[in-house]
């Protein structure tokens, strides 16, 4: 197949760059084809009542600083990575799997290079893996880059 929208998506911790390096691979080995890079902020829920409302629907500017803060360790994992893309987003969303599978579906992307940190015991009962949230619902083709356990954000 021939990919044209590849999408890496990154939680920019440390073990990051191993992901990184694949969907490079992947594109260099395509001329044709362009790279885009998804990084998701949380959405700050507020409560009113028995809702939770996102706040960034109530407010632009209280996800502001968490997202200014993710762009520049944004940028400098593209730099770190040597990675030519056509966009670089940092977007806020309820979770990490509805954000990823709004991008697929709005970006008409072909290929989604995602990681997957190993979980077992109450980590894996309680959090589960993005990519097993994300698989069933994205329409495209997907590659997870198995890692070790989870790590530390980077410094």
């Amino acid at each position: 197949m021939s990919y044209q929208h590849i999408l890496l998506v990154t939680d920019l911790l440390s073990d990051a760059d191993i992901v990184a390096q694949k969907a490079k691979r992947i594109v260099d080995n395509r001329p044709d084809s362009k790279l885009s890079v998804l990084h998701i902020v949380k959405d700050t829920m507020v409560g009113f009542g028995y809702e939770l409302v996102p706040a960034s629907s109530l407010y632009d500017e209280i996800d502001d600083e968490r997202c200014q803060e993710a762009r520049a360790k944004l940028a400098q994992f593209l730099d770190r990575n040597d990675l030519h893309v056509v966009n670089s987003e940092v977007t806020t969303a309820i979770s990490n799997s509805e954000g990823i599978v709004n991008y697929c579906h709005k970006h008409d992307v072909d290929l989604l290079v995602i990681g997957r940190h190993e979980r077992h015991g109450i980590a894996a009962w309680l959090s589960g893996a993005t990519a097993d949230n994300i698989l069933p619902n994205v329409p495209c083709d997907s590659l997870v880059v198995r890692l070790d356990k989870p790590v530390s954000k980077r410094s």
